[in-house]
């Protein structure tokens, strides 16, 4: 009786023991009480050191650098001076038009390459209506005049412009094709990006004034071929009326030409 008294004690006993060492995550090591095992924060503590290898492993491609960038590299166009033959300096202010940002010589040279308006022009039309062929055409010369210095200037800015940026455009493809570490980290990279975006909003200004300049010339073009189809359609016109009016048959021809107008 007894023993089986003992034997159920002991079995409490162990019971007690396998569930109390069940019910929490912290065992003892060895039979000492205070170093104990906790396999909850064991796990944290791995997770946690996976999370910094990868952001160290993140890192660390960031700050690699490319050692083939010659692929990628193309050639920069260079302009070169626009030389005009001046045989008796006729063209030695566009000359230096093209070349150079220089709006004086813009409109001194194309004063002297063009021909001026004389005196008796200047009265003959004066006395012409608003409209006609002759104000018509003073009004295309006028708007040439005004615009083409302006389109040597552009031209001549544009050159000097690219002689000026050549500098900065070389360090920046220097740096961008650079393998060494010196110039590859992320900022310096995000830099380098910034800085040809710049560069690229200056070309893009630079070739815009360009394009106003084709513009411009494109509309004295207009008016010029405008001018014309009037004129033949106003001459069409006239010799119609002169026939109509003026009988065109051999028996009358004296007065034909006398009258008619061609």
């Amino acid at each position: 009786m007894k023993s089986n008294l003992k034997s159920r004690r002991r079995k409490w006993v162990v019971g007690g023991a396998v569930l109390l060492l069940t019910a929490t995550p912290s065992l003892a090591l060895f039979g000492v009480g205070d170093i104990v095992f906790d396999p909850t924060s064991y796990a944290s503590l791995v997770q946690q050191a996976a999370t910094a290898l990868n952001q160290f492993k993140m890192i660390q491609n960031n700050v690699e650098h490319f050692s083939f960038k010659q692929q990628w590299q193309t050639v920069l166009s260079k302009l070169e001076n626009v030389n005009v033959a001046s045989l008796f300096g006729e063209t030695a202010e566009i000359n230096i038009a093209l070349n150079t940002n220089s709006p004086s010589a813009s409109l001194t040279g194309w004063k002297v390459a063009t021909i001026p308006m004389n005196s008796s022009t200047t009265a003959y039309l004066q006395v012409q209506n608003a409209g006609s062929a002759q104000r018509a055409q003073l009004a295309m010369i006028e708007t040439s005049d005004a615009v083409s210095p302006d389109c040597l200037t552009a031209v001549g800015q544009y050159r000097g412009a690219r002689l000026q940026n050549a500098t900065a455009n070389t360090s920046l493809w220097q740096q961008l094709f650079d393998t060494t570490s010196a110039t590859n980290s992320e900022v310096e990279q995000l830099n380098l990006l910034n800085a040809a975006e710049a560069q690229k909003l200056s070309e893009m200004q630079s070739q815009g004034a360009l394009q106003v300049c084709l513009a411009s010339q494109m509309t004295v073009a207009n008016m010029q071929q405008r001018n014309a189809a009037v004129q033949d359609l106003s001459m069409a016109a006239l010799v119609q009326q002169q026939r109509a009016t003026n009988d065109t048959s051999a028996a009358n021809e004296g007065s034909t030409w006398d009258t008619y107008l061609p």
